[in-house]
């Protein structure tokens, strides 16, 4: 469930648009939802393996993003995330869709170049695989226990970004107050703490 923030009346009722008490058990988790393309990212399960970029419809487009693919030396093998895939317009000083649209559309060389001109970012918000272990069943909370760890572990820098979330209700507010005109956070997406993962239901 995602609560969309554009107007003030929006922002003045997103209390009331929140799941209820035991709607969701184990308490909400609230995330900040980008403007970009969702994305699952896998890193090769042993040596002479490829890093992987798939679409939420199921296409590759590693290929479009070399920028990405060489930073994935940063991560461990065996590892799937699901998060979001972001380019940052610097002329703007936001998040840039058309950019993104633009680098999704290249190959060769000329992905190349818009690499250096306008690179992208991996926001994670999800694990589903660590060391070749699959995560899927298990609790939200666990998972995001363990994406933290990941980014702590292996001092994870740009261009991978752990996704901000919160558990309070207040903070997720200010997220839409001050943050949607700002960086192209779209909206909040609710999740429960004792959720498993439910592939697509990041849908608005």
């Amino acid at each position: 469930m995602v609560l969309t923030p554009p107007s003030e009346p929006m922002l003045a009722q997103a209390a009331e648009s929140v799941p209820g008490p035991g709607v969701l058990a184990g308490g909400l988790a609230l995330e900040q939802k980008f403007d970009g393309h969702r994305t699952i990212l896998f890193t090769p399960a042993g040596p002479g393996g490829r890093v992987l970029l798939q679409t939420r419809r199921g296409s590759l487009v590693q290929d479009r993003f070399p920028d990405l693919v060489a930073a994935a030396e940063q991560l461990p093998d065996g590892l799937v995330l699901d998060g979001e895939l972001v380019v940052w317009g610097t002329a703007a000083g936001r998040l840039s869709f058309e950019a993104l649209q633009r680098r999704a559309a290249a190959r060769g060389r000329t992905a190349a170049a818009l690499a250096a001109k306008t690179p992208a970012f991996f926001i994670a918000f999800d694990v589903l695989q660590q060391d070749g272990t699959e995560l899927l069943t298990r609790p939200y909370r666990e998972r995001r226990r363990i994406l933290e760890d990941l980014f702590d572990t292996h001092q994870l820098s740009p261009p991978w970004t752990l996704c901000p979330m919160t558990t309070d209700l207040a903070k997720a507010r200010e997220w839409l107050e001050t943050w949607t005109d700002v960086s192209g956070v779209e909206g909040i997406l609710v999740k429960g703490m004792n959720q498993r993962y439910l592939p697509g239901s990041r849908a608005w």
